[in-house]
């Protein structure tokens, strides 16, 4: 009987739906040459929760983040204006792979960090895509990301 409860719980995990699950709203993994690595994220899809993004925050856990999502690709510039701690800032295309990393934004610095043309940006904490192997060209996994042209599909 264990035995067999242990291979369905495997089972499950091993079907397409038991993958589909790990790929959840308020979850990124970022594929790297060197692994795959995963950030609990906030969600900021609206212009009023894209202004404030991480702004007056002290302390954010090495863990999580702030998944900035917009309806299509555009020009983005990010700043640094009341914002308490460094940032590496990373701006993924429609297809989410990485285009442009900022990496170290300075608190309160308010001199734009271009991202080219994307569609998704990702603020984890400074210094932690250099330890972590996040280069451009990483992928991007997530829901928001249209599945059709994912170069990291949630399948």
């Amino acid at each position: 009987m264990r035995r067999s409860f242990l291979s369905l719980a495997l089972l499950a995990f091993l079907t397409p739906s038991g993958l589909l699950a790990a790929c959840r709203a308020d979850r990124v993994e970022v594929l790297t040459d060197s692994g795959l690595q995963a950030f609990r994220v906030e969600i900021a899809d609206d212009p009023a929760e894209q202004q404030r993004g991480l702004m007056y925050r002290e302390s954010m856990a090495l863990s999580q983040g702030m998944l900035f999502v917009y309806d299509s690709p555009r020009s983005l510039s990010f700043w640094m204006r009341n914002t308490l701690i460094p940032l590496d800032i990373l701006f993924f295309d429609e297809t989410g792979t990485l285009v442009t990393v900022q990496p170290m934004a300075t608190p309160l610095d308010e001199t734009p960090l271009p991202g080219g043309v994307s569609q998704f940006v990702l603020e984890i904490n400074g210094g932690l895509a250099a330890r972590m192997g996040i280069t451009e060209g990483s992928r991007l996994r997530h829901p928001a990301v249209d599945q059709a042209v994912a170069a990291a599909p949630c399948e």
